[in-house]
């Protein structure tokens, strides 16, 4: 079990050193070592990083902010100000049909706005 983040570090080194050997070139031995220092850094950082729910509206506000982008540069999916802006504040949820023009705008997937 990886307790430390140096301890990640150096698993994280190890497996790089695999990696670098090439897939073809690791012995049995060698992948299952792999598989398992590989779920041993995943069992570390889920518990060391922890992923936050973020509410619909927030994630939307996010992406938005993260893009450089108004209220009004979503008007082509919302069609209004004021729908826009109750989305954008939590006031009115986000419709599957608009979840998914929102994937699509963004690139990501429609499951972050429901």
């Amino acid at each position: 079990m990886i307790e430390t983040e140096e301890e990640n570090e150096q698993m994280l080194a190890a497996v790089e050193r695999l990696v670098g050997k090439g897939e073809d070139n690791l012995t049995p031995e060698e992948c299952r070592l792999f598989k398992l220092m590989v779920w041993l850094i995943e069992d570390f950082e889920r518990r060391a990083y922890p992923v936050l729910e973020a509410a619909p509206h927030d994630v939307l506000r996010h992406l938005a902010e993260a893009r450089g982008l108004r209220q009004s540069d979503l008007l082509p999916i919302f069609g209004s100000r004021g729908y826009a802006s109750d989305v954008m504040n939590g006031k009115h949820g986000i419709s599957k049909v608009k979840a998914k023009e929102l994937a699509e705008f963004f690139h990501v997937s429609p499951e972050l706005f429901l």
